[in-house]
């Protein structure tokens, strides 16, 4: 592994209430939630560097300690804000300009148009790696116009679920299996 980092900047709630509005038109159960571990994993192995992995999470209703706890069991480090307004989107964005200061690596896992300008300023900067991971159909055409950005899949990249959700994409040919349709 390389002395570089790759900081992993997860906005938790774009992903679940992506998922839940657009993806499975419900609140997800349990199961259907993604693998968080395997998100971590993913980051490790694209980079083959360590993952400062960062969880941001709103608690204005007070600490998910469950959640909290089980995300420092896979290795994150759990951010609960409290405050105002996208408390969530605002510490994305601090982080986010923070390492424009550092030459590590940087992955966010959002969808979300409001940290265009921070990934534009991020993938700017000669020799740094960064990406977005989410769902593809739905990432904020914004992110996608940045030159340099890397896409990755949350379902079929990083293979974050453990069953297959019902959604539709544009398949290559060469990776089109008639069986998953008959």
């Amino acid at each position: 592994m390389s002395e570089r980092t790759t900081h992993l900047l997860v906005d938790g709630e774009n992903i679940d209430a992506t998922l839940g509005g657009s993806v499975l038109g419900r609140r997800p159960h349990p199961e259907e939630r993604p693998r968080w571990n395997r998100l971590i994993e993913h980051a490790e192995e694209m980079w083959d560097q360590p993952v400062n992995g960062l969880f941001f999470l709103a608690a204005n209703d007070g600490m998910p300690m469950p959640f909290v706890q089980a995300l420092l069991a896979m290795g994150y480090r759990a951010v609960p804000l409290r405050g105002e307004g996208k408390v969530v989107d605002l510490a994305i964005q601090r982080t986010a300009e923070a390492l424009l200061d550092r030459e590590d690596d940087v992955l966010l896992v959002s969808h979300d148009a409001d940290f265009t300008p921070q990934m534009t300023a991020l993938a700017e900067t000669e020799g740094r790696r960064t990406g977005v991971i989410g769902f593809q159909e739905f990432m904020a055409s914004s992110l996608r116009a940045v030159p340099g950005i890397e896409f990755h899949d949350l379902e079929y990249d990083v293979h974050a679920f453990t069953s297959t959700l019902p959604r539709i994409r544009i398949i290559e040919i060469d990776e089109f299996n008639p069986l998953d349709f008959i």
